[in-house]
């Protein structure tokens, strides 16, 4: 593991490589003081963790008292195929095993071992954060899905047990009763659907992308909390 960034009395900013199998993913961990868990960022449809709109909601997270990890979940190599076929950002098995290792390099750092773990998942990454929860059922607390593409999830659909939130802009129309469509087949007792009002796919209009941090923010705090250490909830938590 690679670091860089600096420590303030309030918040820790790391730049992180992380070894996935023969990979090297990039990510942006930051953390609060006393954290009260933290999120992983799943992107998706050609973004990164450089993406402004994830790179606010992870602000509002952070001063809520959350954690994040801003997750590159496509190598430098691939991205630079992603962009020329369009492909990678769709192989939603891949996109969810990366996160799957991901969340497992969290559970052995020492900054971040103790710290129950939620996901917030655009466009087809929330796809991907859906497939990883179904296989991590009790080591994610919660799950948060802004304009997503959960259908894209498929069978894993009915193995998600976290809470989750799956919130949609109302004039995104297509993408909207998609989102219906999956969640109609959510077995989690403890889910949302919630349609911001006038909104389109990216959240751009006024107060609209605020109101989606904001709601990510509540979810999360409603449901992720820190666990003991060691209890080691990853291990043998493959389900899906």
């Amino acid at each position: 593991m690679t670091t860089t960034g600096s420590q303030n009395p309030s918040q820790l900013d790391r730049e992180i490589k992380m070894a996935i199998g023969r990979k090297t993913l990039c990510a942006t961990l930051a953390i609060p003081e006393e954290p009260k868990g933290i999120v992983l960022f799943a992107h998706g449809s050609g973004s990164s963790r450089h993406s402004p709109r994830n790179r606010y909601v992870a602000g509002v997270l952070q001063s809520a008292g959350m954690a994040t990890l801003l997750l590159d979940l496509l190598t430098a190599d691939e991205e630079a195929i992603d962009e020329r076929t369009a492909e990678l950002r769709f192989d939603i098995p891949l996109l969810a095993d990366r996160l799957v290792a991901a969340t497992e390099w969290l559970e052995h750092d020492p900054l971040t071992k103790n710290l129950n773990a939620a996901y917030f998942g655009a466009s087809t990454g929330a796809a991907a954060a859906l497939v990883a929860a179904a296989k991590l059922p009790e080591a994610v607390s919660a799950i948060v899905s802004r304009g997503g593409r959960p259908d894209l999830a498929k069978d894993s659909l009915r193995f998600v047990e976290a809470p989750t939130l799956l919130i949609v802009g109302g004039s995104d129309e297509p993408v909207l009763e998609l989102n219906r469509w999956a969640y109609d087949r959510l077995p989690c007792v403890r889910k949302k659907l919630l349609i911001v009002p006038g909104a389109t796919h990216l959240f751009e209009e006024p107060g609209a992308l605020g109101e989606v941090a904001h709601a990510a923010a509540d979810w999360f705090a409603r449901y992720i909390a820190t666990r003991p250490a060691g209890s080691g909830v990853l291990a043998g938590a493959a389900k899906a």
